[in-house]
């Protein structure tokens, strides 16, 4: 389907309506609204929509709304447009009037950004979740980018190419959002009814364009000078320019290029103890001491309130670590009045070593920052830290990583889950091992989503492997079951954290979402790697119940995989002794009594009889 489709009904209409057309012209006078839509919506008279977003609800189930009102419709814009100077505040008061007003069953607003050559995307669904999503512009045949590039608006069947698990498919409109001959980026909004709607979607696209472009406009104009007042260094954008230039030059020279970044240690402190004047008199100190010391074809910025950057060209990590190592010396040197040595950390990242892409650069250099500062001080002399130095897999680097990414990055469509989990894919295995390692910080990150299951993974293996052992299962599939249950709550990586923290009683909705963990664990995470294929069972079916009632395939009986079935068990018992927000965690008596109570309903009866027998070995008081 497509516009002109819409455009040929719309001229329909107004030749059938057109008396009454120029009988309320004057009322309905509005320069920019197209000509004939007031006839066109208000020839409506019924829509439908889907009443449930999430996978599991029949999509066949619709609702009937009542008559669209355009007046209305225009009235809310009108009032949003006039009332709204910030753009994330424009866009979740669009979503609303599209959900409410118009029935859609998500909108989704994109950004052109130049630097990584991708569109970045805040998804809003029905119920106000929020997530993200990136589409590269590489020739692809991903809609989004057809509607980019031609500037002409598409109407597909299927909102796939998002790759969000937890949307239900649903038609997608697609609208670029043009100004000035310029596509700027895309919005995209979910309505199976789009005919009825077309040309109010089009005409908030257009309203949505003239804003950005506006304040983009208005702060280009406050931006008069590429300088930070304080230090005298470059700013912000000033160093992201230059960066992207010296990248640039490097991909066309083949030569390296580094980036250094300093972060002043416990500046709030010292702002909170000595005012904010003495944190000042630091920051330009550092500002000046580190120009002094750096070549001239170097460039500085304060990259943060706290932080000055340098890049620096034809420069490997270990050059730059050479030069860093010096300037921490010549600051370790400067006594400030009242608060001692000037003490920093610092954070490295060379192109192409580290990555090839601008951002991820930036982000290393920071997570190597952030694991400087938390290595602290060794001999009176800050940790120095290169991208390259250290395992992602670490706690630290994984706390450091998710830091960063939750501080900084998340309006560029980088997504802490996704980068561990293509992380994942890309990791080159060496042994059973380091499988297991792997495996276990992946699966402690994602733990660590939810404050009341730290450990949980960990837990639910070691439970698992002892009740394999009690069966006296071959040891290969021991090592299996121990793995699997390690995994077993990997899909939780494609929930949103408002569902999994929520610590009241999940809606019928947010359950759905819920529910989708097992499949999106197998197919997202598991289905990739060939080597992990044996514990997709385990993954996908942990939660089947024994007569049938469970999910995702409602596998009944002896159907489920033996494996799985296991891992229900050691999976029970643990949420039932461990402490929730609505409760205490249960002594091993009471747990096991609960088991007893749901042998041959919900999980295998032989299994709770033999795991019972050794539960008081592995009770632990939480």
């Amino acid at each position: 389907m497509n516009f002109n489709k819409f455009q040929n009904t719309r001229n329909n209409a107004e030749n059938s309506t057109e008396n009454e057309q120029n009988s309320t012209e004057k009322k309905h006078s509005n320069p920019i609204i197209p000509s004939g839509l007031i006839s066109r919506i208000n020839t409506i008279n019924s829509r439908t929509t889907s009443n449930k977003m999430y996978a599991g609800y029949n999509n066949k189930s619709w609702r009937t709304t009542e008559h669209i009102d355009f007046q209305e419709v225009v009235k809310f814009l009108n009032e949003v447009i006039e009332g709204k100077e910030s753009q994330s505040e424009l866009i979740y008061s669009l979503h609303n009037i599209f959900t409410n007003k118009l029935n859609s069953t998500f909108s989704a607003f994109g950004l052109y950004c130049k630097q990584s050559n991708c569109i970045n995307f805040k998804i809003i669904d029905k119920i106000g979740s929020t997530f993200t999503s990136r589409v590269l512009i590489n020739g692809s045949d991903n809609p989004v980018e057809k509607v980019f590039t031609t500037k002409t608006p598409m109407y597909v069947d299927s909102n796939k190419f998002l790759n969000v698990h937890y949307l239900n498919d649903s038609a997608v409109a697609i609208l670029p959002l043009c100004c000035l001959n310029e596509c700027i980026g895309v919005m995209l909004v979910g309505d199976n009814n789009f005919a009825s709607s077309a040309e109010i979607y089009k005409l908030v696209a257009s309203y949505l364009s003239l804003f950005i472009k506006n304040r983009d406009l208005s702060t280009k104009v406050m931006m008069n000078t590429d300088t930070d007042a304080l230090t005298n260094l470059n700013n912000h954008r000033k160093f992201l320019e230059l960066l992207s230039a010296e990248i640039d030059k490097a991909k066309r020279t083949e030569t390296q290029a580094s980036i250094v970044i300093f972060d002043i240690n416990n500046i709030s402190q010292i702002n909170k103890d000595f005012g904010a004047a003495k944190g000042d008199e630091i920051i330009k100190l550092v500002a000046d001491k580190i120009k002094q010391g750096i070549r001239t074809n170097d460039s500085a910025a304060r990259y943060g309130g706290d932080e000055i950057a340098v890049i620096l060209p034809e420069t490997t990590s270990d050059e730059a670590k050479y030069l860093a190592e010096y300037l921490t010396y010549s600051l370790s040197c400067c006594l400030v009045d009242d608060v001692g040595p000037v003490k920093v950390s610092v954070g490295i990242a060379t192109y192409p070593k580290s990555t090839q892409d601008l951002e991820k650069l930036l982000i290393l250099a920071e997570q190597a920052m952030y694991i400087s500062k938390s290595k602290g001080y060794k001999n009176g002399m800050s940790t120095i830290v290169c991208s390259d130095d250290f395992d992602f897999w670490d706690d630290t680097a994984l706390s450091s990583f998710a830091s960063v990414i939750a501080k900084r990055h998340a309006s560029i469509g980088i997504s802490f889950d996704e980068e561990l989990v293509n992380k994942f894919h890309s990791e080159e295995i060496i042994n059973q091992g380091h499988l297991i390692e792997v495996v276990t910080s992946l699966a402690s990150a994602i733990d660590a989503k939810d404050e009341y299951t730290k450990g949980h993974s960990t837990s639910v293996s070691r439970y698992a492997e002892a009740l394999a052992r009690a069966l006296n299962l071959p040891e290969k599939e021991v090592e299996r079951i121990k793995l699997g249950a390690l995994l077993h709550d990997i899909g939780k990586i494609g929930i949103p954290e408002t569902v999994l923290r929520k610590p009241s009683k999940l809606t019928d909705e947010e359950w759905e979402i819920m529910k989708q963990h097992p499949t999106i664990g197998a197919e997202k995470v598991l289905l990739p790697n060939e080597s992990l294929h044996d514990l997709i069972p385990i993954v996908k079916y942990h939660h089947e119940h024994w007569d049938g009632s469970g999910y995702p395939e409602k596998l009944k009986g002896e159907d489920i995989p033996l494996a799985a079935r296991i891992v229900a068990v050691a999976d029970a018992y643990h949420a039932l002794i461990s402490d929730r927000p609505y409760r205490k965690g249960m002594s091993n008596e009471k747990a096991c009594e609960i088991l007893r109570v749901g042998a041959g309903i919900q999980w295998d009866k032989d299994l709770v009889r033999e795991f019972i027998n050794i539960s008081e070995s592995l009770y632990t008081m939480i």
